[in-house]
């Protein structure tokens, strides 16, 4: 059995980043209302946002199973 410290010298090391750093490096900003969220354009038709509502609750329901 190896050790954590083995392990990990095993794979590639990075700095750790805070992630609000990494938020600030990005430019990332606090969401400020539920309207920055909104996405009107995401489907293009009715048609194909109820495909993916019927695919999203077809997987809910065999992950319940």
């Amino acid at each position: 059995m190896s050790s954590n410290a083995e392990q990990s010298s095993e794979w590639p090391t990075a700095e750790h980043v805070p992630a609000e750093e990494l938020a600030r490096r990005q430019g990332v900003r606090p969401v400020v209302s539920v309207d920055d969220l909104a996405r009107p354009d995401l489907f293009e038709s009715d048609a194909e946002l109820d495909d993916f509502l019927a695919d999203l609750y077809a997987s809910r329901r065999a992950g319940a199973e």
